[in-house]
This record gives structure tokens, C-alpha cells and sequence, in this order.
């Protein structure tokens, strides 16, 4: 049965089990709010069934436990710096201070990082900057997941990307996507749910399409719109992987492989709203394109427009509350873990069920 534990407790467990693993605390605790928010976001598929594959990679040397990026040039809004294998999550937050302070100096800034490794949801680190006054864009690359349009071998990554931008009073909006009809921790997740994938999300290995998540990790996920969603991933690795130095294509290696340098790339671009607008401006302006989004009349069965970001915000509201609930093989996955560190499982909250509601 799955198991619906308290976001602070999950917090705990998962940052004792990446310090267990020789990382610093506070390394290990933005590893572990990664995967937290995620699952408060609505997203498992970038959560907690995450959380061993990562172990995984520092136990086997795969990835370097104490992050030493070093820089490989500095142009002022500009720098390349190399991450060591480190950690993907903590070179990632380290491109978004780096790229604010260069772009409140210079009002705008690109910061590439090379031989990094997964860093989760992109959302996460745009959000960071949004919330510093940037406008924010986020572009990594990912192992081949795709075949290029017309192909039937994996040879392109889903390359998500992520921009976010501050909405006034509403807070930060922001889109995270992968270029594909789904991203792929999805059909993980429903491979550990035991689910079938719908009809649209990916083709097994001879290219036939498949409801089958097993079929599918083993074979193609499909492009989200067609030929458009391979060209948008194309061009993403030719900023994330080929401009940064890093690596791109087929040489990308996930972070589900528990052995073999990541190489994954990425281009943090960071916009200071303040060297551009007015801030007061910019937040009214942005106010009024929201507000105007939102009093669009509704299409039959729709209760309310949202607009992007705002719907891992209201989940998270409730989650936080109700707890998080995790599929009974991410569980076992825990379970694995606390084991091996001695680390204690998340204690599981009472779940009120249907028959124990009041009248």
C-alpha cells in the first residue's frame, strides 16, 4: 500500500542519507529540497524515486560527493565553469548566484556549466533568480531519450528548460518543460505504480508505440508536437551541451545509470528587470498579462485558468498539509536506503479514508 509521510520528515531522511554518503549538510539538504518540492509540487516523477539513482552515483564514484567547480573563463556577464562531476543540484544554485550578481552588474548575464550532472526541476532554480528580480531562462540537456525526427534510435535527450519571471502580487510565473510528450521520471513513476502510459508518450524499442512503461523506458519517448518538439531539443543541446564544452547527444549519460561521468550541460541566462524597466512597472505590466489570462471565460468543465506555475503552488498548499504520498516501490527504495545508512524512515501519518469521514 503507498505511504503518505510529512514533507519536513522526508526533508530529514532524504538530506541524513545524502550526507551518509559524504556530502556536505548543506549539499545534502538542497539535494534533498529538490526532491521534497518536487513531490509537494505534484511532480514524484523528479521526487523522491529519484533519491537512489543519485546515492547510487556517489557510491560509485560517479559523482564527486564535495562539489570543486572551477572556472574556466570570466568575461564579466559571462563565465564557463567547469563542475567536476559535482552534484548537479548545488552547481546549478551556485550558476543562479553567480548569474544575479553578474547581471545586476552588467544587466545581464550567462552562465555556463559543464561536466555536471541532473539537477531535478529546473523550475526549482529559476524561481531562485525570479525571486531576486531576474528574469530567468534555464537550459539543460539530458541522455538520448528521443530518436531524431524520422529515426528509430535514441540519439537526443528530452533537454528540459525553464523560465520564470516575477508576477507582482501574484508571485513568480514560471514554465518547466521537457521537449518531449512527457518527461521521462513520468514513465518511471508509472513503471513503480504499476500503471500503463498513454497512448502518445512513447514507442518501444522497434519504434511501435506502447502503453507499456517497462517498453518504453527501454525504448523511445516520443516528441512532444511532432517534429517541432525534436528540433526544439536539437537546438537546446546546442546551447546546454555544445556551447558550454560539455557533453552532448548520445554521450550524456542519465542520472539513472549508476556508473559513468554524467557530462551534463548547462546555460543559466539571467535578464535584471531593473536594467531594463522599471521594477514597479514591470510588476503592474505583468499584473495586468496575468489578470487578463485569468478573467478569460472558462471552457466547459473548467473551473478556473491558470497560469504556468500556479498549479505546483495550490499543490503544494494542500500537500503540505495532507502529506505526501509515495508509491509502494519508492518506498522500498527508502526502506533500501535507511538500511544501508542507518538512517530512520519517515514516519508515516494516519491517512483519514473514506468509510472513517463523519456523516
Amino acid at each position: 500500500m503507498p505511504y503518505t509521510v510529512g514533507a519536513a520528515d522526508l526533508l530529514r531522511f532524504a538530506a541524513s542519507a545524502t550526507q551518509a554518503h559524504g556530502v556536505p549538510p548543506a549539499d545534502a539538504r538542497l539535494l534533498a529540497d529538490t526532491l521534497v518540492t518536487a513531490e509537494l509540487w505534484g511532480h514524484p516523477s523528479h521526487g523522491m524515486l529519484r533519491l537512489p539513482w543519485y546515492l547510487d552515483r556517489l557510491a560509485s564514484g560517479a559523482t564527486a560527493p564535495v562539489a570543486a567547480p572551477e572556472t574556466v573563463s570570466d568575461n564579466g556577464a559571462v563565465l564557463v565553469v567547469d563542475g567536476r562531476d559535482g552534484l548537479g543540484q548545488v552547481l546549478t544554485e551556485r550558476a543562479v548566484t553567480l548569474g544575479v550578481e553578474r547581471a545586476r552588474r552588467h544587466g545581464i548575464s550567462a552562465v555556463a556549466v559543464r561536466n555536471s550532472g541532473h539537477f531535478g526541476t529546473a523550475a526549482y532554480f529559476t524561481r531562485k533568480a525570479a525571486g531576486q528580480g531576474c528574469v530567468a531562462l534555464l537550459a539543460t540537456n539530458a541522455s538520448a531519450a528521443m530518436a531524431p525526427w524520422g529515426g528509430r534510435e535514441k540519439r537526443v535527450g528530452t533537454n528540459p528548460w525553464s523560465i520564470a519571471a516575477p508576477g507582482g502580487r501574484y508571485g513568480t510565473v514560471v514554465m518547466d518543460i521537457a521537449n518531449t510528450a512527457v518527461a521521462r521520471g513520468k514513465i518511471h513513476h508509472a513503471r513503480e505504480r504499476g500503471e500503463p502510459i498513454p497512448v502518445g508518450w512513447a514507442a518501444d524499442a522497434d519504434g511501435v508505440p506502447t502503453t507499456d512503461p517497462r517498453r518504453a523506458i527501454e525504448g523511445l519517448i516520443l516528441p512532444m508536437a511532432g517534429h517541432k518538439g525534436y528540433a526544439i531539443s536539437f537546438m537546446f543541446d546546442v546551447l546546454a551541451g555544445v556551447l558550454t564544452g560539455s557533453a552532448f547527444g548520445s554521450a550524456v549519460v542519465g542520472p539513472y545509470r549508476p556508473t559513468g561521468r554524467s557530462g551534463v550541460g548547462h546555460l543559466l541566462i539571467c535578464v535584471d528587470i531593473a536594467a531594463m524597466a522599471d521594477p514597479a512597472e514591470f510588476a503592474a505590466r505583468m499584473e495586468a498579462l496575468i489578470e487578463e489570462a485569468k478573467s478569460t471565460p472558462t471552457a466547459p468543465g473548467t473551473a478556473e485558468v491558470f497560469v504556468p506555475g500556479e498549479p505546483e503552488i495550490r499543490t503544494a498548499e494542500r500537500l503540505r498539509t495532507e502529506g505526501i504520498t509515495l508509491a509502494d516501490e519508492t518506498w522500498a527504495s527508502l526502506e533500501r536506503i535507511a538500511h544501508a545508512t542507518a538512517v530512520p524512515l519517515p514516519v508515516p501519518v494516519p491517512v483519514s479514508r473514506p468509510e472513517e469521514l463523519p456523516a
